[in-house]
């Protein structure tokens, strides 16, 4: 038994009145914990027919048929060392999968009448870009121009899903990324309007005409669910959960309030609207993933599995909260908008939640696709700028000493960053790879030097010399 204080919320709304008005594509952990946490309770505080369509379209096929055996319900619990909140959700009307259903079902959804929303939780990779354009170099989005009505991508999808909207003169509709880039909004609207621009132009026109892409900033912890998870939801719902999520209690939502038709009620249920997301992503992107990222690396280096156990360590927390404010707030654009200062102990204080087990191998799968807006790009700033960013160089650093000398954790690109750690220059291999940085040698000096205090001294030790 758990000694948590545990609090449980029902949904107050009826599920009855909820029509598939949303679709969800990448239905994973981050999406049960976040985007529909925040729906759920705007349908409780202004009611509405907001229901979603929770989607999946590669793996997964099985976990949208355990979803389908719960009607739609499951559990999400917001917990730290002392208390949790089990909350039901209950805004799930239905699922698809194309393995399942077949290759049609997503684009007819996409192109049927009420469909008003499409949500994107589909990781970095999932957008098929490089610079933020759409990489046609990659196999999967050469097969899905060669064959457009036949998709296998999220990018192709979209766009075959929006051809038949257009031909069914359908309504306007909203593409609303959650994912952890920059500007994914406009990225997402880029590597659209790439993939149409060769396959149907006139297409382009109608989706500059009917089709908003927000720009969003998501945040709340969420660790691939464990043993642990699902007991304490056991025990709080009198029986296990196999949808079910724990997540911290922090969650913030920022989305430009640019829709092409009607609003889904996230604002009611605690998100916030602005006109400019800008500043609060490059905030979190910098100070919260780029600590992450640091602490992926380093801190596995150092011998710890999670990021409590890191930043437990009191030579990786003071160097986590340098980089983040000594390093990364000097390249945030946010005067008078929040209180850096605070915002970097309440990251600090949220990494220390011994309750997650938030894994580092976890945090450290797609690293490729994450170091150039975490901390290549601050890193150039600050250089640029004259000013300091040695634990920057230390974070980039472990990385390669990670590649070169740590179990295998995914990346898309991981066979040539292998090979690339194993040069005699790992540091200048792996940051000359293609579409990686621009300016290496701006990088390859302060990185190398880290790198080798790394490999002779240890991670902590490198660290302490370097502080």
């Amino acid at each position: 038994m758990t000694d948590l204080a545990i609090t449980r919320e029902s949904p107050g709304y009826d599920r009855a009145a909820l029509r598939p008005r949303i679709l969800h594509i990448g239905f994973g952990a981050f999406g049960r914990a976040h985007p529909m946490w925040f729906l759920d309770r705007g349908l409780d505080a202004a009611g509405g027919d907001w229901g979603v369509i929770a989607s999946r379209l590669n793996s997964g096929a099985g976990a949208i048929d355990t979803l389908d055996a719960a009607e739609g319900r499951y559990h999400v619990a917001a917990a730290d060392g002392e208390a949790a909140t089990v909350r039901e959700i209950g805004c799930v009307v239905g699922t698809c999968h194309p393995r399942r259903d077949g290759p049609d079902a997503l684009p007819d959804l996409i192109a049927s009448e009420g469909l008003d929303v499409i949500l994107l939780t589909v990781t970095e990779k999932g957008y098929c870009q490089s610079g933020g354009r759409l990489d046609t170099d990659r196999d999967d989005i050469r097969a899905d121009l060669q064959s457009p009505k036949t998709p296998g991508t999220a990018i192709g999808l979209l766009v075959e899903g929006l051809r038949r909207r257009r031909a069914a003169g359908g309504a306007p509709m909203t593409l609303l990324s959650c994912d952890n880039m920059p500007g994914n909004g406009d990225i997402l609207s880029r590597v659209v309007g790439d993939f149409v621009w060769q396959t149907d132009p006139e297409l382009g026109t109608w989706i500059a005409e009917n089709v908003a892409f927000p720009r969003s900033m998501v945040d709340r912890i969420t660790p691939a669910m464990n043993e642990d998870g699902a007991a304490l939801l056991r025990e709080a719902v009198g029986h296990d959960d196999a949808n079910g999520i724990v997540t911290e209690p922090f969650l913030k939502w920022v989305i430009e309030d640019s829709f092409a038709g009607p609003r889904p009620p996230f604002a009611e249920g605690g998100a916030e609207l602005v006109a400019d997301v800008t500043p609060f992503e490059e905030m979190k992107l910098r100070m919260l993933n780029g600590a992450h990222t640091f602490l992926a690396h380093a801190g596995r280096l150092a011998g710890h599995e999670t990021v409590a156990e890191a930043v437990g360590d009191p030579v990786l927390a003071d160097a986590t909260r340098c980089l983040m404010l000594d390093e990364q707030a000097p390249t945030l654009d946010m005067p008078g908008q929040v209180d850096l200062a605070v915002y970097a102990d309440a990251l600090i204080a949220r990494f220390s939640n011994t309750r997650l087990r938030h894994r580092l191998d976890q945090i450290a799968q797609d690293t490729s696709q994450k170091m150039p807006q975490r901390l290549f790009v601050p890193a150039l700033e600050n250089a640029d700028a004259g000013r300091d960013w040695t634990v920057t160089a230390y974070a980039i650093a472990s990385w390669v000493a990670a590649l070169r000398e740590l179990p295998v954790v995914f990346d898309p690109r991981q066979e040539e960053l292998r090979a690339a750690a194993q040069e005699p220059d790992p540091v200048r291999a792996v940051l000359g790879l293609p579409r990686l940085v621009d300016e290496v040698e701006t990088l390859a000096g302060p990185v190398g030097k880290a790198h080798e205090r790394i490999v002779e001294a240890g991670m902590i030790a490198a660290l302490k010399e370097a502080r």
